[in-house]
């Protein structure tokens, strides 16, 4: 009889058993978790001191922290877009699974923190300064990335996890969409380091918006793109 079981009843089993675990508590300590970055990002915006009249001149000087904000914030909406979109996809959770998402939450924790390197860099103005920031900003997205990449790949080798109808395919193809955010988030640190910061400002600015594009998967994004031609 135990030959017989389907990969779901062999799943409920261990559920029952304590070696897999439902998803809502992972689900709901990563919202958690996500919340409080995106209220530290906001941490970093600040009422400058200007004397009387100068207020506005003292806020435009200050453009450097809203760019660095903004850019974090699409970031972290984007990241938990696919957290969501992922998670939505997963029946239950092991320990390798909570480990990798752990590794994602890790990753993410630290944005607030090169978000602020940034702002203070660029508002100061030294080149040398700003280049390390930047570096450090796409270094945090070569580990987020990388994280993604872990936790796909996790996904991919354990359909057991999966809802019913969702296969392993999805998220082989997902490895793909986390290992262009690896080259794509260490050229723009290249390219910050070595070439211009402002160019790669711009490309950290678009690469979230390429992911919240893509947020629901990459078949979902070229579904999409077929779909309007």
């Amino acid at each position: 009889m135990a030959a017989g079981r389907d990969t779901g009843d062999v799943g409920e089993v261990e559920i029952e058993a304590g070696l897999r675990s439902d998803t809502a508590r992972a689900i709901g300590f990563s919202d958690a978790v996500f919340a409080i970055v995106i209220t530290l990002l906001v941490l970093d915006l600040r009422v400058p001191e200007s004397a009387p009249g100068g207020m506005l001149h003292a806020l435009l000087d200050q453009w450097p922290v809203y760019l660095a904000y903004v850019t974090s914030y699409l970031y972290v909406a984007v990241n938990w877009l696919n957290h969501k979109g992922t998670f939505h996809r997963v029946r239950c959770a092991d320990r390798g699974l909570h480990w990798a998402n752990l590794g994602v939450l890790f990753s993410v924790a630290l944005l607030p923190f090169v978000t602020a390197l940034v702002s203070r860099a660029v508002e100061k103005g030294d080149a040398f300064d700003e280049r390390v920031a930047v570096a450090a900003y796409a270094v945090v997205g070569v580990v987020l990335s990388a994280a993604w990449l872990w936790l796909y790949h996790y996904l991919s080798r354990h359909r057991e996890l999966l809802q019913a109808g969702v296969t392993s395919r999805f998220f082989e193809a997902e490895r793909i969409r986390a290992a262009l955010g690896v080259a794509a988030y260490a050229i723009a640190g290249g390219v910050g380091w070595w070439v211009s910061v402002p160019v790669a400002l711009v490309v950290l600015l678009l690469l979230p918006l390429f992911y919240g594009l893509s947020s629901n998967g990459s078949y979902d994004l070229l579904r999409r793109l077929r779909h309007r031609r």
